[in-house]
């Protein structure tokens, strides 16, 4: 018999989605974290295999008697900053697998430079920030070679942030000590953003942009892709929408009709080519195609672990509304 699947933050936004995706998986889940209160509300309103366990995250033995009962640990509690380490340390030392979508580049840092190797799965950034951008690099840049810039771009519109969201947006926006990926070396310091006009393709076409954005791809993408230079970007009009601050307490509905686009753009110093289209000699050119996604409620295949069926839970979570996934042109 399969162990249960914690969810630390089970009462939060993304919590809540990843814990009913996983019930209607027929999974049992663990709802974890600090307000027990909170936690048995959610588990009297989902309803399923629930069970409940409360866990302060100053509370070191709580938090591994949560990941000593657990087939995975999915963390959903930001921010990430404040957050992330207890519960990934717990998870660590009771041998437990463990999944966040942490924003935050020094979490992720952290995590894959310096957390005493588990010997078991230990992923973090599963997010629509950060990992669909790390997962499409390598896509794109497959194949590849001498790659100069690797560039991850977000579209968001309609952005309703929770209270979480808008703590780690504070928290981002405020670092003076952001991570860079230039020169094919990893920098930490003050970093100027600028404007930038990125070429997402129809039907939204070329949108300004936030350049960079201290998102987790200089952190991740490098370990698998070869590349000088590693940024990410973001719609300049994301934060100027009203609604964007002012909207912590909307209904869940309200706040699943954002709209979200992610692209991501491979350059090479020669010239790769794209789509069996020659270089322009001496030029340089991106290499991607484009086809929108979207869930496919009601045909979800059975997770074969514990591990894919979280994974899965937070795909699912991640893939929103709509995106555009983009790949390699096929061969």
């Amino acid at each position: 018999m399969s162990r249960p699947i914690a969810v630390y933050g089970a009462t939060g936004h993304t919590g809540r989605l990843a814990a009913a995706e996983l019930l209607a998986r027929g999974r049992e889940v663990v709802l974890a974290g600090r307000d027990e209160q909170a936690l048995h509300a959610l588990a009297g309103e989902l309803g399923g295999k629930t069970r409940v366990h409360h866990a302060p995250l100053d509370d070191p033995a709580a938090l591994r008697a949560l990941a000593g009962q657990a087939g995975v640990l999915i963390h959903c509690a930001g921010p990430f900053t404040d957050t992330g380490r207890p519960v990934a340390l717990a998870a660590a030392e009771a041998g437990c697998p463990y999944v966040d979508h942490a924003l935050e580049q020094h979490h992720t840092k952290w995590m894959v430079d310096e957390l005493p190797e588990p010997g078991v799965p230990m992923v973090t950034a599963m997010s629509f920030y950060g990992g669909m951008g790390d997962l499409l690099a390598g896509a794109v840049a497959a194949g590849l070679d001498d790659i100069d810039r690797v560039v991850t771009a977000y579209a968001v519109s309609g952005w309703r942030l929770t209270t979480g969201a808008r703590k780690t947006a504070e928290l981002l926006f405020a670092d003076t000590r952001r991570i860079t990926f230039d020169g094919g070396e990893q920098h930490v310091g003050y970093v100027e953003p600028r404007n930038a006009v990125f070429p997402f393709p129809p039907p939204l076409g070329p949108r300004t942009m936030i350049a960079p954005v201290p998102f987790p791809e200089v952190v991740t993408v490098p370990r698998h892709v070869a590349a000088r230079r590693v940024e990410a970007q973001l719609t300049a009009h994301t934060f100027e929408e009203e609604q964007a601050f002012g909207s912590e307490h909307v209904d869940a509905a309200t706040r699943a009709g954002s709209g979200f686009t992610v692209a991501c753009q491979v350059i090479t110093a020669g010239g790769g080519g794209a789509a069996g289209r020659p270089p322009r000699p001496g030029g340089s050119r991106a290499r991607w195609r484009c086809r929108p996604a979207t869930p496919r409620h009601g045909r979800r295949p059975p997770a074969a672990t514990p591990a894919r069926a979280a994974a899965a839970a937070l795909g699912v979570v991640a893939l929103g509304r709509r995106s555009w996934l983009v790949a390699p042109p096929a061969t």
